[in-house]
């Protein structure tokens, strides 16, 4: 069935509770196509793949978090600031609100990932993990210290061109224009989240080196081929409270 998605309403403020506020920085998105048969059995069968020009894509989404906080409270030095990488998929419910599923999300906090296993329903996992910045690129290390492992990303990209919001309808805005998110609450019931931002000052990239297996350690065969290759430098973000939006297993 093909639905006529509105990819514009997602992107405004919403109404609802802030639950935190954090920054995103120094971000590069790594995707690639796959077809839609290889993640529908990943996926609870509430929600449909979200496709461009037929094409289903994951993706291992390196940036450091800062003033990670609660609403109200300040940042707390040690807690508020860590590197993450995640891998996902785009998907959305009965044709609205497109969105983002996580297989896995590393970060360098054991702090971090308890709060968001156990408030956030999401899979978090603690990691060792460095960004550094030079005029080579940005340089991501991460290695998973938790199972399933192994789960390492090595990655080195250049930014190319010159930064600007995505144009709604291209392949770069519903890669990276994604202000939904997905959750297995695992009490059989799906919830839905949402974060706020401007735009992304969006970059494309050169990948320089890379190597990864979180794709292996959540189920999935990596495509063959170099990955799309997007780069931004940051948002800051304001993230609502967790809603419930189905009923069911909500199992994979």
């Amino acid at each position: 069935m093909t639905h006529a998605i509105d990819r514009i309403a997602p992107t405004r403020r919403p109404e609802g509770r802030v639950a935190q506020r954090q920054s995103w920085l120094d971000l590069t998105f790594l995707h690639w196509r796959i077809p839609v048969a290889a993640l529908r059995p990943l996926l609870p069968a509430a929600l449909e793949i979200d496709t461009y020009e037929g094409d289903a894509f994951i993706g291992v989404v390196p940036f450091t978090m800062t003033g990670v906080r609660p609403l109200w409270a300040p940042p707390v030095p040690g807690i508020s600031n860590f590197h993450e990488t995640n891998v996902r998929t785009y998907v959305h419910l009965e044709g609205r609100d497109p969105g983002v599923w996580f297989f896995s999300l590393d970060a360098a906090s054991r702090v971090a990932v308890t709060i968001a296993r156990t408030f956030w329903h999401l899979p978090y996992h603690h990691a060792r993990m460095t960004l550094e910045k030079g005029p080579d690129g940005v340089r991501y290390t991460s290695e998973r210290r938790s199972p399933p492992l192994p789960g390492i990303c090595n990655l080195t990209c250049r930014p190319l061109s010159a930064p600007s919001p995505a144009v709604p309808g291209t392949i770069e805005h519903f890669l990276a224009e994604r202000y939904v998110l997905y959750v297995d609450a695992g009490d059989g019931a799906l919830r839905r989240g949402r974060v706020h931002h401007v735009p992304y000052p969006l970059q494309t990239a050169e990948v320089i080196a890379w190597e990864e297996s979180l794709l292996a350690a959540a189920g999935m065969k990596r495509p063959p081929g170099e990955p799309l290759a997007h780069f931004a430098s940051g948002v800051d973000v304001e993230i609502f409270a967790l809603e419930r939006v189905a009923t069911g297993s909500g199992s994979r």
